[in-house]
């Protein structure tokens, strides 16, 4: 064993900084990239983004539109003065009391401010509305407050309130809550009774209740009475597990009620609400922003980006000018001004793919545009990378999480690739075709009579398409349809 020294060639890819981030933004959602280009200009002087052209087009529009455009802007623009100065020379209005509100715009049953007088140019923002919207808590809160009960019952009402799970059930048993209160309070369980049932007579109907079974039992103690509700008490009473599985026969045969009768207590059954809390919880809608649009023009599906999606941005001219007349040059700057190129290059190479990967699915999915859901041909990864000469695994970070927006509605790019299913002709079908397929036959089937899956696996069958049971009930899951004992109707 000795020291020595040995030449070997190997090689290996180097990642440049330039080409990590052209990974990166490739993968990020539209929403995702623009946080991440909101971040470079801030830490970045020399960027900034470009008004001038977003403005451009609409302005030479206007002009083009019009030709006496410039004129009527003009006496826009001084109409626009003269409101702004009598605005500004105006004496400020007195404050409103709350006496002088109209009443009409509150809600008695719910307590809440409802807006209808609201001023059609009051520019308040809806999500701030949706901000200041009343929980559940505060709802039940509200009516605690209207009730005559005593210091000692309104805190034991309050604290089952505080118990009380989004849906508007007491999950948790009164035992186990009656643990958790201190000693010295000396509460009864009897006491925690009695609270309860006041939370139960509260709105919404059917609030405070520990089950299902209870909860629509509530519901339907508060309707008038009648045949149909009676018949409905003992079915939610004795035979809810028969009527979650749609056994009728059992139930009418226990019950020796008629069809007309089992039919009429079930659609008022159905029409109760089993979470009568849910529409007090706040949920957040998660808005889409497409990259892609596509449209048919001069008959051929055509894909651009969306110009919402792209973001302009640019050198700054002033930082650009200051580094230019410097004759050493600023390293700090230097370095901004090369990251801020490869940003703006980076982003518009992020859409030219997104353009490129977008317009072959167009190309090879027209049937789907002209026809729908059962017309998707089958497509892979590989044939749209082999087509435009493009890694695998580019194809794939591209249509993750990018969406386009069609006449049929906006799709994930991933919704547009499946794998395929042998026909009796030797050709192929596409996963999504079978499973509008499925769901075309399930949405024409008989309510009395509904078609199990082998019945719809020989469908499938007599149409040369060959799919195992098994596989029309992965695909019926997947499309969230009930088995067929749970679509029988009366």
């Amino acid at each position: 064993m000795k020291p020595a020294l040995q030449l070997k060639l190997s090689q290996h890819l180097a990642l440049t900084p330039q080409l990590q981030q052209s990974i990166k933004l490739l993968q990020l959602s539209t929403i995702e990239m623009q946080q991440e280009i909101e971040r470079y200009l801030l830490e970045n002087p020399m960027l900034e983004r470009d008004e001038e052209s977003a403005t451009e087009n609409y302005s030479a529009a206007q002009q083009f539109d019009s030709p006496n455009s410039s004129s009527r802007a003009d006496s826009e623009r001084e109409t626009s003065t003269g409101e702004r100065e009598s605005r500004d020379e105006r004496e400020p209005e007195a404050p409103v009391s709350p006496a002088e509100v109209d009443d009409d715009r509150w809600s008695s049953d719910a307590g809440t401010f409802t807006g209808a007088g609201r001023d059609e140019d009051d520019d308040t923002d809806a999500q701030d509305i949706h901000a200041g919207s009343v929980s559940l808590r505060d709802h039940l809160g509200w009516q605690l407050g209207m009730t005559q009960l005593s210091g000692r019952d309104r805190a034991l009402v309050r604290f089952l309130i505080e118990a009380l799970d989004d849906d508007g059930y007491l999950s948790t048993p009164l035992a186990e809550l009656l643990e958790t209160l201190p000693p010295e309070y000396e509460v009864e369980l009897d006491e925690l009774e009695i609270a309860l049932r006041h939370i139960q007579n509260f709105d919404p109907t059917g609030i405070g209740a520990r089950h299902p079974r209870e909860c629509l039992t509530l519901q339907l103690n508060a309707l008038p009475e009648s045949r149909t509700r009676t018949l409905a008490l003992s079915i939610v009473d004795t035979h809810l597990e028969l009527l979650a599985a749609r056994d009728f026969t059992r139930i009418r045969r226990l019950t020796g009620c008629d069809d007309a009768a089992l039919k009429a207590a079930h659609a008022l059954i159905v029409s109760l609400d089993p979470r009568p809390g849910a529409g007090f919880a706040q949920s957040e809608a998660r808005y889409i922003t497409p990259d892609v649009i596509v449209r048919k023009l001069k008959g051929k599906w055509t894909a651009y980006i969306n110009p919402d999606a792209y973001p302009r941005l640019r050198i700054n001219r002033l930082y650009a000018e200051i580094l230019a007349r410097q004759r050493r040059g600023n390293g700090n700057l230097s370095g901004q001004l090369q990251e801020a190129r490869w940003l703006i290059k980076n982003v518009q190479q992020r859409f030219d793919t997104i353009f490129r990967v977008t317009q072959a699915i167009v190309d090879r999915q027209r049937q789907f545009f002209e026809h729908g859901e059962v017309a998707m041909r089958p497509l892979v990864l590989r044939e749209i990378a082999d087509a435009l000469g493009l890694h695998e695994s580019t194809v794939s970070r591209v249509t993750s999480q990018k969406y386009m927006a069609t006449p049929r509605g906006i799709f994930e790019l991933k919704y547009f690739f499946g794998s395929h299913v042998a026909t009796d002709t030797g050709g192929a079908c596409s996963a999504t075709a079978i499973r509008a397929l499925i769901k075309q036959l399930i949405g024409a089937e008989d309510g009395k009579k509904p078609l199990s899956d082998s019945q719809l696996s020989e469908i499938l069958g007599q149409q040369g398409i060959v799919v195992a049971r098994r596989t029309v009930a992965k695909y019926r899951e997947s499309l969230n349809i009930p088995p067929v004992n749970l679509r029988k109707t009366l």
